[in-house]
């Protein structure tokens, strides 16, 4: 199956730099005066057309190519050594994990290894120039293998080449050609080193005016043994604060050989489960721990991320693909940058994402850089002015694969990172006292990205095979559920703290699976207010905290989980987060030094599945604790969800030093700690005027199964329409640069839930089921919106958003990552205002990337027109804005 189009893959246009507006080629305007950097997004060769996708479209399925070689060639291939015998097809009952048997524990005890802290990349100047190193790309022995992990660690090692380009690199070959090749059975046409789609539709956006000053390499690649290569790349050295010697860190695992240095962790889930095979997980780096990235505001990053997966389709245990892209959720990053879904890119190849590392608003708020908000960590005490608004500084993300069709499978296998943005507010410094950095808990031996106090935890649920090999069911649509929860890949692990404040980073990692997370005190005798275990002489209280971030973005106000207050109906419960969906996160910060050392406290998931529709029901924290429920497992079935459940353990540790961290409850709604009485805030929300939301264009996008089929049984209504299921070839919207608008998100009913995730940029929740949104939601920007049936959630939300700086594809989906591959995301595009044609659409392949025709529904840039006049009519419509 050879690519072949009658518009061929190098084929680009001057008309691509230039912008059509009222039917007359104008040159863009560009803020640093380089023509070169002119984002037009318009091609004079292949454009779209307004119209239905054509019945005999070819390929039918977008990403067909992916699986060229293969038994078949088709989406069958990757599944072709799926471990049937780990399936599980009697009706009737819980079905976690979903259609399996159940997770052997191998005799393990929990609470016996210490947590993982997560390994930083550690990035680089990026030189001037740089010169071919002695090693190239290493290729593995066979289409079945990922390369050797010593060979791959010198070649990362080395300086990056070829240079970074503002196009996309084909002048460079696959340097896997010669085995892929062999695998295909035919020649390739001249198949590039670099999979971003070529020419100027896709070259990185004003690349001169943000133009990497740092990067990283890193490759995607099965499970091995951490050699150590990144111990010198920690921004702490291992040398710094609780992570130098004598530091409750410096040990990477808790046991002899592993002081300063990641040198010899396996990839395993706990010390009595086997090592995971390469072809059941894939990482990044291929290795343990997870994968950290710290950047700062200001100073634009380019990630070189080369695949390293099997060229066999099929070689993987039954799951996942080895095409990828990858998607930085959730940041301010041009389109070509974004990890769209249909450019992904092949074994040998590699792909460069620029993260330009700036402010939204960039183009129009402080564009002087006057504010010293507006900023980043110098490096000596003091702060970087850059232009943008303040208000929309971000704290917490992660990246991961985005891959059409496969998303939850190669996340679920490993494909995901954390990320760190440092800011003048969030400095990573809890001693600088410069009126602007927060202080939060974080430590101060470094000027920024301090982490001794500051803590990434990614949660996500797993399964795995008789064997201990990790396991993923194919077959199920609905949604995919583990048995077992795993804290940062580990099964119950405790982690040591001291007797202060820290900051978690909460990110809920799974495919379909809500959380919601108590904190508890164990208490030794009967003085908690509830019981443990009969006979075990311990009982409970839960422990008040703060959030102070939602979705990575530091919010208006702290929220207190004390229990003492509420908004619209939505109490905050006492030590117990709100539902938190797939890919939402919570930074909370707890206060341990109300605890004596030697005290223990619980993390505990009290939210239940039955199947992967969506939660069932909260079980009581009391009935959690006692063991009333508690794994109960019936041969190879589970009667009880094991997951609901203590899953991480904190152990506390004397504290010598002197906390400098901010006090959350100074910055609580209400506190009038401020100015002339006035609130004191944390990073106030940004502004919408009411003209801006009266003159907003409107979307409304339903998430359900209307129209589904037995392979896409997930569709999204756009604008009242018909329900349709994904295909990159169509774009659904078309928000203008500059624009406001407010997109109505809505739960197509039948008892499922939808964690909706727009790309690009931040919203605003105004209005949950024509209500004010719960306290969390009130003070927050967001970027994952809850739908559905919890009772902190609801039908439908209403989001104001605007669109700024960057164009290109950008995608909408349920983050429920089984529904968007099953096809429950959609195209839209951010264009130039007055533009008139239509971007095209990759395709890629073994040989490279080339272009198709984008086809575009009625309202994709008029928005529904309905709701619209539907608000205009409502005089409480938007009254929020301010």
């Amino acid at each position: 199956m050879k690519f072949d189009f009658d518009v061929p893959k190098q084929a680009r246009s001057v008309g691509a730099l230039l912008a059509l507006t009222a039917g007359v080629l104008t040159p863009l305007a560009c803020a640093s005066g380089d023509f070169d950097d002119a984002v037009g997004y318009v091609s004079a060769l292949v454009t779209g057309t307004i119209g239905p996708l054509p019945d005999d479209i070819e390929p039918h399925e977008a990403n067909a190519f992916a699986f060229e070689g293969g038994q078949t060639g088709t989406s069958e291939d990757p599944g072709e050594d799926i471990n049937l015998n780990n399936v599980r097809t009697s009706g009737g009952g819980l079905d976690v994990p979903t259609g399996a048997k159940a997770s052997p524990l191998f005799g393990a005890q929990p609470f016996v290894q210490q947590l993982l802290r997560f390994e930083e990349f550690g990035m680089q100047p990026l030189p001037a120039s740089t010169t071919a190193g002695a090693l190239t790309f290493p290729a593995p022995a066979d289409a079945l293998s990922n390369p050797d992990g010593a060979a791959l660690d010198a070649f990362l090692a080395q300086d990056i080449f070829p240079y970074p380009t503002r196009l996309a690199n084909e002048t460079d070959a696959n340097p896997w050609q010669t085995q892929i090749e062999a695998f295909v059975g035919r020649t390739l046409d001249t198949p590039p080193a670099e999979g971003r789609p070529p020419g100027e539709d896709w070259a990185h956006q004003r690349y001169t005016e943000f133009a990497p000053e740092v990067y990283f390499t890193v490759a995607q690649s099965g499970a091995r043994v951490n050699l150590g290569a990144r111990d010198g790349r920690q921004r702490h050295g291992y040398t710094a604060g609780e992570f130098g010697p004598g530091g409750l860190y410096h040990n990477t695992v808790g046991a002899p050989g592993f002081e300063g240095t990641t040198n010899g962790i396996a990839v395993r889930f706990h010390p009595a489960f086997p090592v995971q095979d390469p072809q059941a997980l894939w990482t990044f780096d291929g290795t343990f721990p997870p994968k950290l990235l710290m950047a700062r505001y200001g100073e634009p990053l380019l990630m070189r991320h080369y695949n390293a997966l099997p060229i066999d389709p099929a070689a993987n245990f039954g799951f996942g693909l080895h095409t990828i892209t990858t998607h930085e959720h959730n940041g301010h990053n041009p389109a070509e940058s974004d990890g769209y879904t249909q450019a992904f890119f092949f074994p040998g190849q590699f792909y460069d994402y620029r993260w330009p590392m700036t402010l939204a608003g960039h183009d129009s708020i402080n564009t002087a850089a006057t504010d010293p908000r507006a900023g980043a960590p110098d490096g000596n005490g003091g702060i970087t002015n850059i232009p943008g608004d303040f208000h929309e500084t971000m704290s917490t993300h992660w990246f991961h694969d985005h891959m059409l069709d496969f998303t939850a499978q190669n996340v679920y296998k490993g494909n995901a990172a954390m990320m760190n943005y440092y800011s003048a507010i969030d400095r990573g410094n809890e001693a600088i006292d410069d009126g602007v950095n927060l202080r939060l808990p974080s430590g101060t031996a470094l000027d920024w990205g301090n982490r001794d106090y500051d803590v990434n935890l990614v949660l996500a649920d797993k399964a795995w095979d008789q064997a201990g090999q990790l396991f993923f069911n194919i077959f199920n649509l609905d949604g995919f559920l583990g048995d077992q929860l795993l804290a940062n890949w580990l099964w119950k692990p405790y982690f040591d703290v001291r007797a202060r404040r820290y900051r978690f980073r909460i990110l809920n990692g799974s495919v379909s699976r809500y959380l919601k997370i108590a904190l508890v005190v164990e208490r030794t005798g009967s003085s908690g207010e509830f019981d443990g275990p009969s006979g075990s002489g311990v009982s409970y209280d839960l422990v008040p905290f703060y959030m102070v971030a939602n979705d990575g973005n530091i919010m208006e106000h702290a929220v207190s989980f004390d229990g003492t207050s509420s908004l619209a109906g939505h109490v905050n419960e006492r030590g117990t987060l709100p539902t938190q969906a797939i890919a939402e996160r919570y930074d909370i910060v707890v206060d341990f030094a109300q605890f004596a050392p030697g005290t223990k406290l619980y993390m505990v998931n009290l939210l239940e599945h039955d199947d992967g529709r969506g939660p069932k029901q909260v079980i009581p924290l009391e009935d959690v604790l006692d063991g009333s429920y508690a794994p109960d497992v019936d041969g190879d079935r589970n009667r009880t969800d094991p997951t609901v459940t203590r899953f991480l353990q904190l152990r506390v540790h004397a504290y010598a030093g002197t906390d400098l961290s901010m006090d959350p409850a100074e910055y609580v709604a209400g506190n009038g700690l401020g100015p002339n009485g006035t609130d004191k805030t944390m990073i106030p929300l940004p502004s919408f005027t009411q003209a801006e939301l009266e003159g907003a264009v409107h979307r409304t996008f339903t998430f359900g199964r209307s129209s589904g089929t037995d392979s896409a049984p997930w569709t999204i209504k756009t604008d009242g329409g018909a329900g349709l299921a994904m295909d990159p070839r169509r774009l659904s919207a078309a928000p203008a640069q500059g624009g406001v608008e407010i997109w109505h998100l809505e739960n197509g009913g039948g008892g499922w839930a939808h964690p909706v995730h727009i790309h690009f940029e931040e919203g605003q929740i105004f209005r949950r089921d024509g209500q004010d949104p719960p306290e969390w939601e009130r003070w927050a920007r967001k970027d994952v919106y809850r739908i559905g049936p919890m009772p902190d959630s609801g039908a439908s939300v209403d989001v104001a958003l605007r669109f700024r700086e960057f164009l290109g594809s950008f995608v909408e989906h349920c983050h429920n990552t089984q529904h968007e591959d099953h096809a429950m995301l959609l195209r839209w595009d951010l264009e130039n205002p007055g533009q008139v044609q239509i971007m095209p659409t990759p395709m890629p392949s073994w040989d490279g990337v080339g272009y198709v025709p984008t086809y575009a529904l009625p309202t994709f840039r008029t928005g529904d027109e309905d709701a619209a006049a539907d608000a205009a009519a409502n005089p409480d419509f938007g009254r929020l804005g301010n």
